[in-house]
């Protein structure tokens, strides 16, 4: 929903997708706009909460 109202920008969703596919978590671009965590992306959960105005 933060990507589709032009909260964040499209090359920052293809890094986080790049990013995924090299853990094997590919479907996880989304997730990881709120997830910033290192261990929130290696595991696959949501650790901390996570806010974000636009």
């Amino acid at each position: 929903l933060i990507y589709k109202c032009g909260g964040i920008d499209k090359r920052t969703i293809e890094k986080f997708e790049k990013e995924a596919a090299e853990l094997g978590k590919g479907s996880f671009k989304y997730a990881w706009v709120l997830d910033k965590l290192k261990s929130e992306r290696e595991r696959g959960i949501t650790i901390d909460i996570a806010l974000w105005k636009f």
